[in-house]
């Protein structure tokens, strides 16, 4: 039966994810200067929320070097705001980083094109399953904020392809629902982000996160979620055997 993040009749907001909810910039015929605007909000609400620039620091700088590129993989890129982010992090450090940034939304790829920043972020509109399908191969594998939008089928194969497609190591970041986030999210944003999608998608895509337990129990074997903060969970997987 469908799952309702309102969990009304038992008991506790958010005891439940809410799966069949939908967020207004997935639908194909939302208003285009409200999603131009969201993706353009996006490096505010992510350098906020989403704290790559310690995942960055953490787990990726110590795999970069200066004088060889590690090739990186964005998976459902969006507005292309967090490849832009790892990609000046890595140049202000002095390290090689080579990253291709990917969607299937023509929007998200046409915005992020509109705005590219750094000539090491190559964007493109495709799927992760064509990449496997060409024999792509790249040293790290991240998304962001994606593995709530996907069908637990979809999943699945987002983590199938990840494996496939990554050399060392594999991040995709999620926001953890819980309560407390979407009181503080629907507070904080209230009187911000005027004419975009940010505050109703956001409280949507909260109710449709997983909790770190969630996850735990859908993941296969050889994958391990880490909760961080503020109220995210890190999916990570370390491949067995490299690829030469």
């Amino acid at each position: 039966m469908p799952e309702h993040g309102g969990a009304i009749g038992n008991g506790r907001f958010l005891a439940v994810r809410d799966a069949d909810a939908i967020e207004e910039m997935d639908r194909p015929n939302c208003d285009a200067r409200m999603l131009a605007r969201t993706y353009a909000q996006f490096p505010l609400v992510n350098g906020v929320l989403s704290r790559w620039h310690g995942v960055y620091k953490q787990r990726i700088r110590p795999m970069l070097s200066a004088s060889k590129a590690t090739t990186l993989l964005d998976i459902g890129c969006g507005g292309g705001d967090i490849a832009a982010s790892l990609a000046g992090w890595a140049a202000r450090d002095g390290l090689q980083l080579s990253m291709t940034a990917i969607d299937p939304d023509p929007r998200a790829i046409d915005f992020a094109l509109a705005n590219k920043s750094s000539p090491n972020v190559a964007f493109r509109r495709t799927h992760s399953s064509t990449l496997v399908a060409e024999g792509a191969v790249f040293d790290v594998v991240i998304s962001n904020h994606m593995v709530h939008h996907l069908t637990p089928a979809e999943l699945q194969v987002l983590l199938e392809d990840s494996a496939h497609l990554a050399r060392r190591s594999v991040i995709h970041s999620d926001i953890a629902r819980s309560p407390l986030a979407y009181a503080l999210f629907s507070v904080g944003t209230l009187p911000f982000f005027p004419g975009s999608f940010i505050r109703r998608d956001g409280l949507t895509s909260i109710r449709r996160s997983y909790t770190a337990a969630e996850l735990r129990a859908v993941v296969p074997p050889g994958w391990h979620v880490e909760s961080a903060r503020p109220y995210r969970n890190l999916l990570l997987y370390t491949p067995v055997r490299l690829h030469v």
